[in-house]
């Protein structure tokens, strides 16, 4: 098996994944020493770009002991890049139908719950009651996986709808053919956020026993076909708590970052590392990442890539994200509600996850503002489509 650098390429990077032995990466994590820490920071101070491999070192334990320097490095690139700026966002679920069975999601097939598709007017009064929460322009559009019910077509009206309120649209929905990307770009979409979840595929497979998602390379080449569709942005993730080992399912995504940089360097990308929260399904985390843990890999993405946004949900407390905003945090959402209809039709309906931050916007912002950044809620303009 290959071990991880960065010119490996693949026709996609299910196939490139393929050649990456797990096992191997999870031993090189784990022998990582203080010298090489050291090399690795001094590296970064220098300002010379982070590879892979300094991104291993910087997400091991060995790395533990140096947060404090981390933590100058991470400020002074998120400072030199955004500024002191952080970028708003809000959740609108359209749809809490789905064929999966993924074993942690509230939306799980077989949770005995009543299913809401929103119509259009009730997507339009999402809309008018989350433009009342806030000075929100960056909305992420999120559904449940159901082509039959919720597909290109479903989408591509609910663009129409939202676009004459918000100026950035983005969504989170099941991966498409590229041709049905291009569509949706047509319609008004900005961006998609996609999460793999998990790069290790068995683990993967026991997560998503059925269901179109239970399709392990289709999802993970959603990816190459959105840079293709020439998407503005591309949001990526794992699901920390999935499954044991953390620090290498960190190292395969920023291994899937670069591929994806060279390849559709057009295109800007974020990443999200949500914590495991509780849902409907019962599912317990496999591991626990804690604050600090969570900080370090917050921190050795920003030390690997000055440029990638870097996005806070409101399942991390409110504690938590007031602290990380100087050190490579740059958006946050705000006022979630993560069921369909939950700002104005149907507040009732089955939610995906629970929430921890569940501050207004307006205290949100102000929290922000308390800490010398200011929140941006509009970064794209419709004069650029």
């Amino acid at each position: 098996m290959r071990q991880i650098n960065d010119t490996v390429t693949g026709e996609g990077f299910a196939d490139v994944l393929s050649t990456l032995d797990w096992d191997a990466t999870a031993d090189r994590v784990a022998a990582t020493g203080e010298t090489d820490v050291r090399r690795v920071l001094a590296k970064a101070a220098a300002g010379r770009q982070l590879n892979t491999s300094d991104f291993m070192v910087l997400v091991s334990e060995a790395a533990e002991p140096y947060l404090e320097q981390m933590a100058r490095l991470a400020r002074h690139f998120t400072l030199e890049r955004f500024g002191r700026t952080i970028s708003m966002y809000i959740p609108m679920y359209v749809s809490n139908a789905c064929t999966n069975k993924c074993v942690y999601c509230g939306f799980n097939h077989d949770n005995p719950m009543q299913r809401t598709i929103l119509t259009l007017e009730q997507v339009r009064a999402e809309c008018e009651a989350i433009k009342k929460l806030g000075p929100f322009e960056n909305l992420l559009i999120v559904s449940g996986e159901y082509p039959a019910l919720c597909g290109v077509g479903y989408f591509r009206d609910v663009l129409g709808v939202c676009r004459p309120y918000f100026h950035n649209l983005t969504m989170e929905v099941q991966p498409m053919r590229q041709k049905e990307y291009e569509q949706l770009i047509e319609a008004g979409l900005n961006g998609v956020v996609c999460f793999q979840e998990t790069y290790r595929e068995d683990a993967y497979r026991e997560c998503h026993p059925r269901g179109m998602k239970s399709i392990f390379r289709w999802r993970l080449n959603g990816y190459d076909r959105m840079g293709r569709a020439g998407l503005h942005k591309i949001g990526m993730g794992v699901l920390l708590g999935l499954q044991p080992d953390w620090r290498t399912d960190a190292v395969m995504m920023a291994t899937h970052l670069r591929y994806l940089q060279r390849l559709y360097w057009r295109t800007r990308y974020s990443i999200n590392f949500p914590r495991l929260c509780p849902s409907e399904s019962g599912f317990q985390p496999r591991t626990v990442v804690t604050d600090r843990q969570l900080a370090q890999l917050t921190m050795a993405f920003r030390l690997f890539d000055h440029d990638v946004d870097i996005s806070y949900s409101t399942r991390e407390s409110d504690s938590f994200r007031r602290n990380m905003m100087p050190l490579g945090v740059t958006s946050m959402s705000a006022g979630s509600r993560t069921e369909p209809g939950g700002y104005a039709s149907i507040p009732d309906a089955l939610e995906q996850f629970a929430i921890t931050d569940s501050r207004s916007p307006e205290a949100v912002a102000a929290d922000i503002r308390a800490g010398g950044y200011e929140p941006v809620w509009k970064d794209w303009d419709s004069i650029f489509d």
